[in-house]
């Protein structure tokens, strides 16, 4: 590969290699940036590496962008601009040692070739010259370009060292296997085995940001079977290693969930990369171990595991350190109505529908990309029966919705307007009142309009011994 042309496509680089050249600092481009040039992915975050002061560096950089502002990290001795698209990140070369207790190192001042080897991967490790004598040089002591030719995920030094020193390595070594579709080489994979009790030591959010790198790669199951084959998996979210496994009695079994989760996942992925739709399939199934129950007659259930799980996921979101807002909200309400669909599948009635539309609101093609990921039988035929009657109930929901406006339902008349027609303080029979008027729209007894709400609302009003205002004046 011509790296020079490469450079040469993009101004930022001669920029950068200017101001190197007007300090006196050696420059090299390394990292992530130099590993998606050979792999051709669009990257858009920079890493310059200099022998020299990198905030020195980015400040003469801004400068010679025209004043652009440089955001310096003291503490780090980093320096950050944002140009256009890119984030270009400047640092000084170093070298790093670790203490047992922690995987936060010890950072000294150090050569290009110290810094290549404190990277966390060889494909990770090179770098391209920005000096005007070796301008566009790659400098790749561990073969990183040859890893990449053979999809290979392999630790510059000893992996056991590297493992131990920063245990989030192992993490994203996985991450970058599952996004780039990799092979994790074999020293590599058992030093992960060997060092899984020091992911004690990392935030968990530290964790949970690469697992969700792995979540959204473009087949995440991968990710996640290497999580668990090596052991990560049960370091930190055990719920979902609990699935896993088979159990039989009286010659009956149910299927492995840990699995089909990872297939309903990897389903879920071919239609979206909403990373909080994928979460969903992650939990859709996470209470059958705690519902597994054996019946002579009909073998295993495990009946109310989707009101379970929604009422795990808070609980789970917390210890994850995931946000606890709207998106915990989206999740729970997916796993609380996953099987709702599957039901009307086999039977379908408009008040069914109705329901499922005023409960699910704005998440209903959500919840209906998870029901239909969370088919994964073997049998085609029965896969592809219950896709066409998805279809029927979705055509259905479609009717409905234009005729009964139902999604994010609102009483056609409120509590406001009851206390002051039938001049009653506020209580409970608004609430009963308001409730029976849902529930006639929802089983098309009315249309959902203000006319047939109020007729209905004079009408147990009257029952209820409530008189109108209106009738007194």
């Amino acid at each position: 590969m011509n790296f020079k042309s490469k450079l040469n496509s993009n101004p930022i680089f001669a920029v950068v290699s200017g101001a190197s050249s007007k300090l006196g600092m050696e420059t090299y481009v390394v990292g992530g940036f130099v590993r998606d040039l050979i792999l051709n992915r669009p990257c858009k975050d920079i890493d310059f590496v200099c022998v020299g002061s990198g905030i020195q560096l980015a400040s003469q950089v801004g400068h010679d962008l025209g004043n652009e502002q440089v955001t310096v990290f003291k503490n780090f001795g980093t320096a950050l601009i944002k140009h256009h698209d890119y984030d270009l990140e400047f640092v000084g070369a170093r070298k790093e040692s670790y203490r047992n207790e922690s995987r936060k190192p010890i950072v000294e001042d150090g050569t290009l070739s110290e810094d290549q080897q404190r990277r966390d991967f060889t494909i990770n490790a090179m770098a391209i010259s920005l000096s005007p004598a070796t301008y566009g040089d790659l400098i790749d002591p561990f073969e990183g370009v040859e890893h990449i030719r053979q999809k290979l995920i392999k630790t510059p030094l000893d992996p056991n060292i590297t493992f131990s020193d920063d245990p989030l390595r192992m993490m994203r070594a996985i991450r970058f296997a599952s996004q780039l579709n990799f092979d994790i080489e074999a020293d590599t994979y058992e030093a992960i085995i060997k060092n899984t009790h020091r992911l004690s030591i990392v935030s968990m959010e530290r964790i949970i940001d690469e697992l969700n790198k792995i979540i959204l790669s473009p087949v995440p199951s991968y990710g996640f079977k290497l999580l668990f084959q090596c052991g990560l998996l049960q370091q930190f979210f055990p719920e979902i290693v609990a699935l896993h496994g088979v159990e039989y009695q009286d010659n009956k079994a149910h299927k492995d969930n840990f699995f089909h989760t990872l297939q309903v996942l990897d389903n879920v992925s071919k239609v979206s990369d909403d990373l909080w739709l994928r979460w969903s399939a992650i939990l859709h199934d996470i209470a059958k171990p705690a519902t597994k129950r054996f019946d002579k007659t009909i073998g295993w259930t495990f009946h109310g595991h989707e009101d379970k799980g929604a009422r795990m996921v808070p609980g789970i979101f917390r210890r994850l350190k995931l946000p606890l807002n709207e998106k915990m909200e989206f999740v729970k309400k997916l796993v609380r109505l996953h099987l709702r669909p599957i039901a009307l599948v086999k039977e379908v009635s408009d008040s069914a529908i109705r329901r499922l539309l005023f409960e699910a609101g704005d998440d209903i093609e959500g919840l209906m990309m998870l029901c239909k990921a969370d088919i994964t039988s073997k049998n085609n035929e029965k896969v592809a029966r219950y896709l066409r009657n998805f279809e029927h109930v979705e055509k259905k929901m479609i009717e409905l919705e234009e005729k009964d406006q139902v999604r994010n339902f609102q009483p056609p008349v409120s509590g406001d307007e009851m206390i002051k027609l039938f001049n009653i303080s506020p209580g409970p029979v608004i609430g009963e009142i308001k409730e029976e008027i849902k529930e006639a729209i929802l089983e098309g007894i009315i249309k959902n309009n203000r006319q047939e709400a109020y007729e209905l609302l004079m009408k147990i009003a009257h029952r209820k011994g409530l008189v109108s205002s209106e009738i007194n004046s």
